[in-house]
């Protein structure tokens, strides 16, 4: 299908030093290529519209929804969150700090060695990663993930050091995966602002 092979390129770097991975980051112009560090494997992946389009329409369904529900939430989108201490470090498509908004809204760096990582982490995967994502994401100790792998949304709930997967969020209660997949589904045939307005007319 064309849309999944052009949606985003990756490439995988071995044996590269946490401070490598440090200066390129820092080096940047913007945010792309978004960056993941696991112990010396570095990933550059370079999102194209598809990815893109997907992940910030489900920003925008999120941040409707706590919007109509009266949930405080606190976008952090792309910021490179990262722990010297385990050399491990993501840039999500989008993420949020929704329990612990309150705490962060104040700081204008989040150390991940005394500060939570942010409650919830979207990711777009439709190709796979060369990283283990999940496994990065549970040693940094992310409460909520959602997966969408181009066709349908994943949600899954840190449970010890695994995740499981949720009916619907625990940071986001009564929002399920169908609702937003429901949405997703006509993104191709609608333009956002109506798709925006319809979902906000169900809620």
């Amino acid at each position: 299908m064309p849309e999944v092979a052009s949606a985003e390129t990756r490439t995988v770097l071995e044996k590269v030093r946490w401070e490598t991975f440090l200066e390129l980051a820092e080096a940047r112009t913007g945010s792309v290529p978004r960056m993941t560090f696991d112990q010396g494997v570095l990933e550059l992946m370079t999102p194209r519209r598809p990815h893109e389009g997907i992940g910030r329409l489900i920003g925008r369904i999120v941040e409707t929804y706590s919007e109509v529900r009266g949930i405080e939430i606190l976008s952090c989108a792309s910021t490179t969150f990262k722990r010297v201490d385990l050399e491990r470090a993501f840039e999500p498509d989008e993420s949020y700090y929704i329990a612990h908004a309150d705490l962060i809204r104040p700081k204008d760096e989040v150390d991940l060695q005394i500060d939570p990582p942010p409650d919830l982490v979207i990711e777009v995967e439709i190709t796979r990663s060369a990283i283990a994502k999940l496994g990065l994401f549970a040693a940094m100790g992310v409460p909520e993930v959602w997966r969408h792998d181009g066709t349908r949304l994943t949600m899954l709930a840190l449970d010890g050091t695994e995740y499981r997967p949720l009916d619907a969020s625990l940071c986001l209660p009564g929002l399920t995966a169908a609702m937003i997949d429901s949405v997703l589904a006509r993104r191709l045939e609608q333009g956002e602002t109506t798709l925006i307005k319809a979902f906000r007319g169900t809620l």
